[in-house]
């Protein structure tokens, strides 16, 4: 810039026009390392991000022609080395670095962190659907804790005023930001709860990098979130933002000014939902009632109603063939159980005949056996001998035998005859 143009007071164009110059001609390439946060891919296929470290960041924009030849998807929270030129937006009088190319470096610490914590809590089943509490529908009462002089709390009070001026709003102040934020937000939480009054309770703050937003990724934080009684929406951040927060509450809304939209309905929304009820209970009616109609029509046209006598005499009819089928199935199983009685009767009588024969056949046996040890043949198989007359007759003691000129003895082999001495 020559003496003379110093001189003079320059437009705010060309002093930016004056720093691109110096900047792109100076730094026309260069090779940076950072942590990627505030990704934004846009319609257009165009990257938008700021790349990070402990101490400072850099606006970045990838444009598609070079996103499209990445061989991975880039995130928040990942560590890339991005090499590109430094450009000067004018519109908004910043640097940035239009990358070419970017390659992974892994993730950075504060996403390794929330990644290991919803691991834990997801596990502990603090992000479960079946623990989450419904919304009332009518809410009256709304606590927001948010901090009392953001634009976040503005937003959200001025929606919610417009669309439903009958809820009644709490404003409970915190920060939303830094060291000891989390507690405090928590302390908040576990105060709402312990008073009671709040029909629902919204947890609210403005857009921000992951930095910016982590108190709400804090396990205090997240475990008071979840353990509340009273149901909870979490509107923190942008759309694209995601708290460990989000995934505890009851419901996760984009934004603060999302959240008073979802929880509350304008009296025109609450005529025009009556007026469609309205209109679709009065269709169902209509239906109803022409269904009702038409049935009559047709049950009054059926030949029942104009000829009910020859629906008698069917009627009539069908009575007698089911007489006539009764009494012939009577006949048929009373002649099967006439028979099936015979059979029977002819078996008993049979089994009982058997059993008096097979009976008197023991008893002839049990019979023959004591006649046959009874017997005078078994008498004298075993050593005895009778003695008889010559007539037969049996002489049983010894003055009898003295008598007779001949006895006969009998063994069991044979008879043998004997002429006792007479004694004088």
């Amino acid at each position: 810039m020559t003496e003379e143009a110093a001189s003079r007071p320059c437009t705010i164009s060309e002093l930016t026009e004056t720093i691109k110059n110096i900047l792109e001609g100076t730094l026309a390439t260069v090779l940076v390392e950072g942590e990627i946060s505030n990704l934004r891919l846009q319609s257009s296929g165009h990257l938008y991000f700021t790349l990070k470290d402990a101490g400072a960041q850099l606006s970045v924009v990838m444009f598609k022609w070079e996103a499209t030849r990445l061989g991975f998807v880039p995130q928040d929270g990942m560590r890339v080395v991005a090499r590109g030129a430094i450009t000067v937006y004018p519109p908004r009088g910043n640097y940035q670095l239009k990358a070419t190319f970017l390659r992974p470096m892994g993730k950075g610490t504060l996403q390794e962190q929330f990644e290991t914590l919803k691991r834990k809590l997801s596990a502990e089943g603090l992000f479960a659907e079946d623990r989450k509490k419904p919304l009332p529908f009518f809410p009256e009462k709304v606590t927001v804790i948010t901090s009392p002089t953001g634009a976040a709390v503005r937003d959200f009070c001025q929606i919610l005023q417009r669309r439903c001026p009958r809820i009644s709003i709490s404003v409970f102040g915190v920060k939303v930001q830094g060291q000891g934020a989390a507690e405090e937000i928590a302390d908040a939480i576990a105060e709402v709860n312990r008073i009671g009054e709040a029909d629902l309770l919204v947890l609210a703050r403005g857009g921000g990098s992951i930095e910016d937003l982590w108190a709400f990724n804090e396990e205090k934080l997240v475990r008071a979130v979840a353990a509340s009684t009273i149901p909870t929406i979490s509107g923190v951040g942008h759309e694209i933002d995601f708290t460990l927060c989000d995934f505890a509450a009851d419901l996760r809304a984009p934004t603060p000014s999302a959240a008073a939209e979802i929880l509350s309905r304008s009296d025109e929304e609450w005529r025009e939902e009556i007026l469609r009820k309205k209109s679709d209970l009065t269709q169902l009616a209509i239906d109803f009632i022409s269904g009702m109609r038409l049935r009559l029509t047709t049950y009054s046209q059926h030949y029942i109603f104009r000829e009910p006598k020859r629906m008698i005499e069917d009627y009539a009819q069908q009575v007698d063939q089911l007489q006539t089928a009764l009494y012939k199935s009577t006949l048929r199983q009373f002649e099967q159980m006439r028979v099936d009685f015979k059979q029977l009767e002819d078996r008993f009588y049979r089994t009982s005949a058997l059993d008096k024969i097979r009976e008197k056949r023991e008893r002839l046996t049990a019979f023959q056996t004591q006649l046959r040890l009874l017997s005078p043949q078994a008498t004298l198989a075993r050593g005895y001998a009778l003695v008889l007359d010559p007539k037969g007759k049996l002489v049983k003691t010894a003055r009898a035998a003295s008598r007779e000129t001949k006895l006969k003895i009998r063994f069991q082999d044979g008879d043998q005859t004997v002429c006792p001495e007479i004694q004088s």
